[in-house]
């Protein structure tokens, strides 16, 4: 008598799901007494780009608990400053340690030892895809105030969609280019993967 069937080995070709994430929040740093209080900021809206959902999803303040089980589900987080800002802010929400529970690779972060500082994701974008955001995180914070939530969540999508288009095209040329404050164009080598 033979026992229940085997499982099905896992399938090997299945592609990984990468989720590359941004989010704007409802206060400044100078409304909540510095950057030390990350978590106190408030989150107006995230915005996710699935590899494995083809899609692009929008999260509004009452959805946080939805967008941290995304996260927490991605084999792999792509952001743009995220771990120590966009996480942080979303920590006020949880009491997981996103930093530590979540397999990241911040951008940001990566750039910052080859340049010995904190690049901008605008002169990283423009000097290597023509392109930038189409605003700035102060505007998103005026926008709530203002009650433009159409608009926060435009900004956002296109700030994920311009990281993704970054991370792809040094994923598929070993290096992104950048534009230095002496504006000076510079290659700066990367090893990211596109799975």
């Amino acid at each position: 008598m033979s026992g229940p069937p085997a499982p099905d080995p896992p399938n090997r070709d299945m592609a990984r799901d990468i989720v590359y994430f941004d989010l704007e929040t409802q206060k400044s740093a100078n409304d909540v007494g510095g950057w030390g209080n990350k978590d106190q900021m408030g989150m107006s809206i995230g915005v996710t780009y699935s590899t494995g959902q083809g899609k692009y999803i929008v999260y509004g303040e009452g959805q946080v608990e939805k967008l941290i089980d995304q996260l927490r589900r991605a084999d792999l987080v792509i952001g743009f400053n995220h771990i120590h800002f966009d996480y942080e802010v979303l920590m006020g929400y949880t009491i997981l340690n996103l930093k530590e529970q979540i397999p990241s690779l911040d951008l940001m972060v990566d750039l910052e030892g080859p340049l010995g500082h904190r690049p901008k994701l605008e002169a990283v974008a423009s000097a290597s895809l023509g392109t930038g955001k189409t605003a700035v995180g102060t505007d998103a914070i005026k926008w709530w105030r203002e009650g433009k939530i159409m608009q926060i969540a435009e900004y956002c999508a296109y700030d994920v969609k311009v990281t993704r288009m970054v991370h792809e095209y040094g994923a598929r040329n070993g290096f992104v280019k950048y534009v230095n404050r002496f504006n000076q164009e510079q290659d700066i080598p990367v090893n990211w993967t596109l799975d």
